[in-house]
């Protein structure tokens, strides 16, 4: 006996749920990165950027984020990495994580940097020996190939932060 067709709404309900993220790497004029610590969640640094609102566009999504957390307006650059992360064992859906280029910031433009209240803590320039002690790792290796491939025009797949094939095995 074959299954039949069913409407669209029962079809999409069907289907297995996935959450999604974005966030900007910022770098200063000495390619440090700029960090984030938010006051949520354990004591860890992270990349300016959050989840994704129902419906909105990963573009859109980082773009208010950052309007949100550190109160200015800027227009992402380009796509450095999406990073996929699996399920995980505390009943987290897999994540499809977003991360745009968000340039070197003037000093001009640090100095506008205004922290959202009650979001996050502090922010922080880092080089990428110190954002590897401070990131949880998968969050790490994410940011190290981020800065790996920001001057190469070269676009990063990852699987839970690490690359499933080498850059020479693509083809």
């Amino acid at each position: 006996m074959t299954q039949g067709w069913l409407p669209p709404a029962e079809y999409y309900a069907t289907l297995p749920k996935q959450i999604a993220s974005a966030g900007l790497i910022f770098r200063g004029a000495t390619g440090r990165v700029l960090l984030v610590e938010p006051t949520y969640g354990a004591e860890s640094w992270e990349i300016p950027g959050g989840g994704l609102e129902e419906g909105e566009s990963p573009w859109a999504g980082v773009r208010r984020e950052i309007k949100e957390e550190l109160g200015f307006d800027l227009l992402p650059g380009r796509l450095l990495v999406v990073d996929w992360v699996p399920p995980q064992p505390d009943g987290r859906p897999a994540l499809t994580n977003n991360l745009f280029d968000g340039g070197i910031l003037s000093e001009d433009q640090i100095a506008s940097v205004r922290l959202a209240d009650g979001e996050l803590k502090r922010s922080k320039f880092a080089t990428r020996a110190e954002a590897a002690k401070m990131l949880r790792p998968h969050m790490a290796r994410r940011v190290a190939v981020c800065l790996d491939v920001v001057d190469t025009g070269r676009t990063a797949y990852l699987e839970n932060g690490f690359e499933p094939l080498a850059p020479d095995e693509v083809s």
